[in-house]
């Protein structure tokens, strides 16, 4: 597939830059230091015995204020991975579309997915683009996971502000009610033959404690019936964690709990 212009990469960001730069997204050209704006705070992925877990909080703040209580955190980006996002709210959900675009165009253009591995390259190259506006406070810092078909087995990077990449085993989370999760996934989290029951349970544990600590991560909202966002990534495709099993997990986790 030949595409008119100068570029003929596989690359779409390039594909942009060099025949409709006017259509890249910027947002390293303002100064943004007095702009309120919304930030997405706690995502989180666990790997289990069948694939991976990549759940989010809710709620995204502008300063010290409720920005929004029901922005999505944790996007599928195809059949075999998610993106989970935290930061400046704007750039992240951009930079989610850039990601969807970027692989899409590939295949279309090469006739075959990329690699697990090819994936979060590109991923890391996309915030590498936005280092001029985290420069200026636009911080997104994603997580990424899903099911590698060429290794058998599920797989999470996480990535700093530069796009350095860096693999997971386990279990990972960040945002601003990141350590509090990690924290609480380090003291749920087997290494071995944990069930998608005892998984969910996991990332929804990590979820409370991180709102429990953290007051930018939103909980379970009953009133309004708003409540975490919660995908599977598995040798199977991707799917959602359908709210009644969110609940049945709070109830067996607050139950653990009382005295």
């Amino acid at each position: 597939m030949n595409l008119p212009g100068n570029y003929r990469g596989s690359s779409f960001i390039e594909f942009l830059k060099a025949d409709h730069p006017d259509l890249v997204p910027d947002f390293g050209s303002h100064d943004w230091s007095s702009v309120q704006m919304m930030h997405g705070t706690t995502v989180l992925a666990l790997v289990y015995q069948d694939g991976a877990i990549m759940a989010g909080d809710r709620l995204a703040t502008e300063g010290h204020a409720v920005g929004t209580r029901d922005i999505e955190k944790v996007f599928r980006i195809d059949d075999s991975c998610c993106m989970g996002i935290a930061g400046a709210a704007g750039p992240a959900v951009e930079m989610v579309r850039m990601f969807g675009l970027e692989l899409e165009h590939f295949q279309k253009l090469e006739g075959h997915t990329l690699t697990y591995e090819g994936k979060a390259n590109r991923l890391s190259f996309l915030i590498r683009q936005n280092l001029p506006a985290a420069m200026q406070g636009l911080v997104v810092m994603p997580l990424f996971a899903g099911f590698d078909a060429d290794k058998g087995r599920a797989r999470i990077y996480k990535f700093d502000v530069t796009g350095g990449r860096f693999a997971e085993t386990d279990y990972y989370s960040t945002g601003s009610g990141g350590k509090d999760a990690r924290s609480s996934l380090k003291k749920s989290f087997r290494p071995t033959g944990m069930t998608l029951g005892v998984a969910i349970e996991a990332a929804i544990e990590a979820l409370i404690d991180a709102a429990d600590e953290d007051t930018a991560t939103g909980g379970f909202d009953l009133a309004r019936g708003i409540y975490p966002t919660c995908k599977l990534m598995t040798k199977s495709g991707v799917e959602d964690v359908p709210p009644e099993e969110l609940l049945r997990a709070r109830e067996t986790v607050l139950a653990r709990r009382e005295i």
